[in-house]
């Protein structure tokens, strides 16, 4: 049986994949997401659609989120472990929340608007009355060096 770090780099390999896609295709910011089952299958993945959907919440866990619920036919995605390529915004972290999300892995930290403990706290907080394990940093390196090269390429252009 494999680790579970193996287990996340290898569903964070996909997501980073999706956040290519994302960028290549759509010049959308390059974030991805996958959502496995409990089981380990995968029942969703999606990246950020906000700008060509010109939607302000379709984010990539958003979309991952809102097929996974579709797929079951439920809003509830319990035991589910979401792979996303940055850390969660206040609005996805909630979306999880209210989701039952057992597990959120991510791969690079957001400094100004990260809510899975970098800015925010929203997945762990005491309020609520669902928690979500957070582990953070999985192939940090390759999704912070998609994301700056993303921007730098977008100012460059002006």
């Amino acid at each position: 049986m494999q680790d579970q770090e193996a287990i996340d780099a290898q569903w964070m390999h996909r997501a980073l994949e999706l956040a290519r896609k994302a960028e290549r295709e759509y010049d959308e910011v390059p974030v991805g997401a996958v959502l496995v089952a409990a089981d380990g299958t995968l029942l969703a993945e999606g990246g950020n659609r906000n700008i060509t959907e010109h939607d302000p919440s379709a984010h990539a866990e958003i979309v991952a989120m809102r097929q996974a619920g579709q797929a079951l036919g439920n809003h509830r995605l319990l035991g589910a472990t979401l792979y996303v390529t940055l850390e969660p915004c206040a609005m996805c972290a909630m979306a999880m929340v209210h989701a039952r999300i057992a597990r959120v892995v991510y791969a690079a930290s957001d400094p100004k608007t990260g809510a899975a403990g970098s800015v925010f706290d929203l997945l762990s907080d005491p309020r609520h009355n669902h928690r979500i394990a957070v582990e953070g940093g999985v192939l940090a390196e390759e999704a912070s060096a998609m994301l700056t090269g993303y921007f730098r390429a977008k100012r460059a252009k002006g």
